[in-house]
């Protein structure tokens, strides 16, 4: 019953009442990230929703549009700005995803929605991550957020996709304050320890291949 039809209604009214109380830091943050990128502060990105379908997610800049020399973007740790990392550690760059809830694209909890390039790189048991509307905040995200390896991550997902309920929920959006306010766990797509799904997926592939 809550997973079905109350959940999208408290969805629905929450994300509402949240874009009107945050009214004003929205549009704060808008004009500093027009100054700061000089030009459009928003970040919009397809990503697979409920069922996989498409939907452009909307955040704010936290980078750059950087290029080397050679026309290709840089690293995402080179274009990131300060201003971009404070975004990021404070979680404020999520705020315009309140639409995307609005809208019915996502909810407050469940899986993050990933790239799309990730798509043919999941397993079948992995791909039940798209079984419910993704969220702003999920299991994964109070247990490590960026710091976690894929395993765990979507250990977590498969979690919280078998066992959806309200008092979940709760638990996962006041853990999310708490690790919101901590600030640790935060890191950058594609360096380190953090690399890309594709990338990551692949190189198993290349050891499972050499150890045959």
């Amino acid at each position: 019953m809550y997973a079905k039809y109350i959940k999208r209604i408290l969805d629905f009214f929450l994300s509402l009442t949240g874009l009107i109380i945050l009214s004003p830091l929205l549009l704060a943050l808008t004009v500093i990230g027009t100054v700061k990128f000089k030009g459009n502060p928003f970040f919009t990105q397809p990503r697979p929703g409920r069922n996989e379908r498409i939907f452009r997610l909307i955040k704010f800049r936290s980078m750059t549009d950087a290029h080397d020399a050679e026309g290709n973007l840089l690293p995402d740790a080179q274009r990131l700005t300060r201003y971009g990392h404070f975004l990021r550690a404070t979680s404020a760059d999520e705020l315009p995803e309140l639409l995307n809830i609005v809208a019915g694209q996502m909810s407050f909890v469940g899986p993050r929605p990933l790239a799309v390039q990730y798509l043919p790189y999941y397993t079948e048991q992995e791909r039940l991550r798209h079984s419910v509307r993704p969220g702003l905040t999920g299991l994964a995200q109070i247990n490590g957020r960026n710091e976690t390896t894929w395993e765990d991550r979507f250990a977590y997902d498969l979690q919280y996709v078998s066992s959806v309920s309200f008092g979940q929920d709760v638990r996962i959006l006041f853990r999310t304050v708490a690790v919101t306010l901590d600030r640790s766990g935060i890191g950058v797509r594609g360096v380190d320890s953090l690399p890309d799904f594709d990338t990551y997926r692949k190189q198993q592939s290349e050891k499972e291949y050499e150890s045959v």
